[in-house]
Order: C-alpha cells, then structure tokens, then sequence
C-alpha cells in the first residue's frame, strides 16, 4: 500500500468516524430534550458537516487523479 492510499484510507475513516460521532451527539442530545439550540446538538451538526466535506472533497479528488 502507497503512502497516498494510506492517507486517503485514513482520511476517509477518520471523516466517517466524524460523522458517526456527529449524529450520535444531534441524536442524544435531541433525545435527552436538549433542544435544537442546545450546544450538543450544535456541536453534532459542527462534526457532521465536517466528516461530510472531507468525504466530499476526497471522493472529488478521487476522480481526478
């Protein structure tokens, strides 16, 4: 395995792991009342549109090289 395919591996799984923690935190705070403002789910949401941009932006640099 090539040091870009580890780094691309690793950074597709540390975003997926960003997002997996984001909607735990929307989730569990949602469930626990919290409400929409509260600063859990703020921070969830924070996470999940992170993981999901660098998913994005490794799949579109995927189909350049």
């Amino acid at each position: 395995m090539t040091g870009r395919r580890l780094h691309r591996s690793a950074t597709v799984a540390l975003s997926t792991l960003m997002v997996l923690l984001g909607v735990a935190l929307v989730v569990q705070a949602l469930a626990g009342h919290g409400g929409v403002l509260s600063p859990r789910t703020l921070l969830g949401l924070l996470f999940l549109a992170a993981g999901v941009g660098r998913l994005y932006i490794e799949a579109r640099r995927g189909r350049q090289a």
